[in-house]
């Protein structure tokens, strides 16, 4: 990547992170408790966040990454910054894990297009405009 394509992808992820946290905000703003499909899976989450390992909710159909994904990003979080008690896996937190793993998941859609596209200089040049679009 040349400087001026760095500059881009840092203005295109900035752009995406802002506005995602934004989102994030006003969802948690105005819905407190799980919602939709978060009624199984915050549940899910808070008792492999309290260690239990073997407890698993028959309506969850997908495997359990994020769950331990969770566990191992809010715990180590939540030593190190000395939260207890609720906060540590309440429904927000488990909200702002997602919203972390989206900013990934652009990094990776931008590789995955630049990889696809790196023949084609010009087509390479719009790769953040369609991972801006896309995620």
């Amino acid at each position: 990547m040349d400087g001026l394509e760095v500059y881009g992808f840092l203005a295109a992820m900035s752009g995406s992170f802002l506005l995602s946290s934004l989102l994030f905000a006003a969802v948690n703003r105005r819905l407190r408790d799980p919602y939709m499909d978060e009624v199984f899976h915050v549940p899910q989450a808070q008792a492999y966040c309290q260690g239990h390992w073997l407890q698993w909710n028959p309506m969850i159909t997908t495997p359990p990454g994020l769950y331990l994904l969770s566990v191992g990003v809010v715990k180590p979080a939540a030593w190190l910054f000395g939260w207890t008690g609720s906060v540590v896996c309440s429904t927000a937190m488990l909200r702002f894990i997602n919203l972390l793993i989206s900013a990934g998941n652009f990094y990776l859609l931008y590789l995955l297009l630049l990889k696809i596209h790196q023949k084609n200089k010009v087509q390479s040049r719009i790769v953040l405009c369609t991972v801006q679009t896309v995620s």
